[in-house]
């Protein structure tokens, strides 16, 4: 009974992100990713600099945070897993990617693949920041 009524809002026991929040994130983190970038142009941030990202996912288990993370280290990044400072029952999955170039059409196509790479472990990206004087 519990399950039917989770699938009602497109989640199943013990899931974290439901297809319909992922899809939400997804579009909510895109639009962001322009404005941070306009913020870090104020700061002489242009397409042909390299910069590292730092980037925050969250979920329920640590099983899931490992998947992330290795993943994630697949492609070069620095990460670690741990328990959320400010929800002991959430594991934090953060680290840095390798520098990129900050252009907004690669910074937009890396957030939307963050999105996606959490999604598939059952993570919620939360988004990214970074030191524009690295």
């Amino acid at each position: 009974m519990f399950s039917s009524i989770l699938s009602l809002f497109g989640k199943t026991p013990g899931q974290y992100v439901s297809e319909s929040a992922f899809s939400e994130n997804r579009t909510k983190q895109t639009v962001m990713a322009p404005q941070t970038m306009a913020q870090l142009r104020k700061y002489g941030v242009t397409d042909e600099t390299e910069l590292k990202l730092e980037f925050f996912f969250y979920t329920n288990t640590e099983a899931k945070a490992i998947e992330l993370a290795d993943a994630l280290k697949k492609k070069g990044y620095s990460v670690e897993q741990k328990p959320a400072a400010h929800d002991k029952s959430l594991r934090v999955i953060n680290g840095w990617t390798e520098k990129m170039k900050m252009k907004d059409g690669i910074v937009i196509a890396w957030t939307r693949e963050m999105c996606e790479i959490g999604y598939a472990s059952d993570c919620k990206f939360d988004g990214w920041g970074t030191n524009p004087r690295q």
